[in-house]
């Protein structure tokens, strides 16, 4: 069995143990004691060395913990280091989940169900369908409140049978290790945490998102959420820059931006139809009826709008069959005249279904599509 220092001392950065087994090797290292947190609970593997060696996972395997290395060592006792700068992230991260969670529950009487501690973002699950922008507001402020009171945070031992007054009941039986901040939350929890509420720093909401009933709140505390704020003020300055306009009038100018870009947009598109069936009458005096009087032409490119309008414009005038051909993605678009003889659905229908295709129309406009440059070069050869 491996004793778990950082049960007692999530502070502890270095310690001295005894190798008790080893596998993969010498790999894989199990020790007598060790103050490396394994994956658990939501929170992530610490980082660090053993003998000098470092450290790729941490693996917690109930009775005992594995260390998986990145070299083998031969040695029966070795020295851990802890990898500080990671390991305390993780306690500011975890400590500000168990406020977040304890004030949504006492501000909204919303429950957390899940905690996952992310590389970036940190993310509870909540059994509400929805959050209000004013909600999380308030949910901030009331952690920012407790913060700055620097409640203790405290680590017992307590037999799960007792009254524990816990904000989430626990099923396990035996001794429980209670992480407490005063006045706000009692929680079993096998993590790491810091030792009063100031050291979380902050607890910066995020993104949410809605997820079979319950809603996913991104959050971020202490030096991570100092770095999002730092990189978002960053961001909305280089905007105003970029737009000669004071950060705090970018978002005015930039919806009246966007206004402004999707009725050019329309413009746009409306004079490149244009454009595309004044190309098409074109086409079509240019081109030579055959000797049926069917005037046909075959264009490749894109088939988008522009596209259809050629062809709707060339086929307008009567009497005349337009074949579209693209290679990106392969497909074929097919328009044909009411007095042509051609039914445009009825010929791509067949021509690409030959061709391991799918597709269709109805009599003046039809478009399909296959999986490959040689099965549109045999669709192309059946519609000539």
């Amino acid at each position: 069995m491996t004793e778990r220092l950082y049960y007692h001392d999530c502070y502890l950065r270095q310690f001295r143990a005894r190798v008790i087994e080893s596998a993969d090797g010498g790999r894989r290292v199990y020790l007598d004691r060790t103050a490396f947190y394994p994956t658990s609970g939501g929170q992530p593997f610490d980082l660090g060395t053993l003998a000098g060696v470092a450290i790729r996972e941490v693996v917690d395997e109930e009775d005992r913990i594995g260390h998986l290395l990145e070299a083998p060592i031969g040695a029966t006792e070795v020295d851990g280091v802890v990898d500080w700068d990671r390991r305390y992230d993780h306690m500011q991260q975890h400590t500000g989940q168990h406020l977040l969670s304890a004030v949504l529950e006492e501000l909204f009487a919303i429950r957390t169900v899940s905690f996952h501690l992310g590389s970036e973002v940190s993310t509870i699950d909540v059994e509400a369908p929805a959050l209000s922008p004013a909600q999380l507001e308030r949910a901030e402020d009331r952690c920012a409140e407790i913060i700055a009171e620097a409640r203790p945070v405290r680590i017992t031992f307590e037999d799960a049978s007792g009254d524990l007054d816990l904000r989430k009941a626990s099923t396990r039986t035996g001794t429980l290790r209670i992480v407490s901040m005063e006045g706000i939350d009692r929680s079993a929890c096998g993590g790491t945490h810091v030792r009063t509420t100031a050291e979380i720093g902050m607890v910066l909401t995020g993104k949410l998102e809605k997820i079979r009933g319950i809603t996913r709140i991104e959050f971020v505390c202490g030096k991570r959420a100092l770095r999002r704020a730092r990189s978002d003020n960053r961001l909305v300055a280089s905007i105003g820059r970029a737009l000669s306009v004071p950060p705090e009038q970018t978002p005015e100018l930039l919806a009246a931006l966007i206004e402004k870009n999707k009725a050019l947009e329309k413009t746009g598109q409306r004079l490149a139809t244009d454009l595309a069936r004044r190309e098409g009458q074109e086409l079509y005096g240019a081109t030579a009826p055959g000797a049926g009087g069917v005037r046909e032409t075959i264009q490749r490119g894109a088939i988008d709008d522009a596209m259809r309008a050629r062809a709707q414009a060339f086929v307008g005038a009567g009497k005349a069959v337009f074949l579209a051909v693209c290679d990106q993605p392969p497909s074929l678009l097919l328009a044909a005249s009411a007095d042509s003889g051609v039914h445009a659905g009825e010929r791509i229908k067949a021509a690409v279904t030959a061709s391991g295709g799918r597709g269709g129309g109805n009599q003046q406009l039809a478009q399909g599509s296959v999986p490959d440059a040689a099965a549109l070069a045999q669709a192309e050869a059946l519609l000539r």
